[in-house]
């Protein structure tokens, strides 16, 4: 199908010109609104020709239906022909605040532990990196301003310098999907300040409480959390940080709370593996989902961007010479009527004969315990 001609003003060709790798996917649409904002003298604001390729609007069915739109290259090199990547211009161009960050060297980088030997295998290589501290506790009060959106080569999510308004001590927190420089956020952990209290007229009502604190961003204890919400960097018991959802585009949701004598004993909270898990109501829990939603679509575009982010190549055993692996050796594909292993000669299938019989976690809601309480609840 042929693409349809598109003529830019003068001043637009120049910008394609100086323009290097990226492009932009709806040209049509933006020099459309362009020139309509050009026609009305009265609109409130005029787009560069720079920042009509950065400010990208769907054009399509399938990209205002909520579809992913990534950023895709002209393939000048084999490299990046396949490569895409999300559209992330909001974040931060320069370097971390340093005071929060430690150089990650060492056998560490290279799977190996304290005696030399490899225990996690296809590590090794890659960019010098720096540790970001990153706050998973958020215990302390007030309010806090989100400085910038950073990067976080050892994560997915994106995370957020925030800087407290009282003290000025700054840190490092995963920043929610849609947050932003500027904004404010406070955690509750610490229990609800008294201008709170005072503003709902010295009586704690559950309804009023959650409409002034459950803003996307803010860390609450997870009792505190209105029912259907969705959170995430989640903890699981008392004084202790976030464990569960902490990676890109994320999240959990508060299903029941478990009541006795009007004090909250347990929270339920669905994760997106589906598992339902039991968790500590004073355990910490974030309003909102994890910044970077449409990371599971990049495409890396070669391997060597693999090796870049310190990822070896992974072989099949089946593959090997017979001292190498077990499927090893043989003539043609053939791994000798070997029962599936490991290099070192450990089962990996079969079932019931390899699992071992694991104590039951009280902490994870089985679906026959969900319908047993549904039926105590009906009686």
């Amino acid at each position: 199908m042929l693409r349809p001609a598109v003529r830019f003003q003068t001043q637009q060709c120049s910008s394609l010109l100086r323009r290097t790798y990226a492009t932009a996917a709806t040209k049509l649409h933006e020099n459309i609104s362009s020139k309509q904002n050009a026609a009305s003298p009265s609109a409130a604001t005029v787009s560069t020709p720079d920042a009509t390729f950065r400010n990208i609007q769907p054009a399509s069915r399938r990209a205002a239906a909520g579809a992913a739109i990534m950023r895709t290259y002209k393939p000048r090199t084999p490299g990046v022909r396949h490569l895409k990547r999300p559209i992330n211009d909001h974040l931060w161009k320069g370097r971390p605040f340093m005071k929060l960050t430690f150089p990650k060297k060492g056998q560490g980088r290279g799977g190996r532990n304290r005696t030399g030997r490899v225990t996690v295998r296809h590590r090794g290589g890659g960019h010098k990196r720096r540790i970001r501290i990153v706050d998973f506790n958020r215990t302390e009060p007030g309010k806090h301003v989100v400085e910038r959106i950073e990067h976080d080569p050892n994560r997915t999510a994106h995370i957020a310098l925030i800087t407290n308004v009282q003290t000025q001590t700054k840190s490092y927190i995963i920043a929610a999907e849609g947050m932003r420089e500027g904004d404010h956020v406070e955690s509750f952990r610490s229990g609800i300040p008294q201008e709170l209290l005072k503003s709902m007229g010295g009586v704690l009502d559950p309804g009023m409480l959650a409409a002034k604190t459950a803003f996307r961003g803010n860390c609450l204890p997870i009792r505190m959390v209105p029912l259907g919400s969705q959170v995430y960097n989640i903890g699981s018991t008392t004084g202790k940080g976030a464990v569960f959802c902490r990676s890109a585009g994320t999240y959990g949701i508060v299903i029941s709370k478990e009541e006795t004598r009007k004090k909250c004993k347990e929270v339920v909270v669905k994760l997106q593996s589906g598992e339902i898990r039991k968790v500590s109501p004073d355990a910490c829990a974030t309003m909102g989902v994890a910044s970077n939603p449409h990371y599971h679509f990049t495409q890396l575009g070669k391997a060597g961007r693999k090796r870049w982010l310190g990822i070896r190549p992974t072989v099949r055993g089946l593959a090997m010479n017979a001292v190498d692996h077990p499927h090893g050796g043989g003539r043609g594909k053939s791994k000798g009527n070997r029962i599936p292993c490991s290099p070192w000669g450990q089962q990996a299938k079969s079932g019931f004969k390899t699992r071992s019989k694991r104590h039951p976690n009280k902490f994870v809601v089985t679906e026959r315990e969900r319908n047993h309480g549904k039926r105590r609840s009906r009686a």
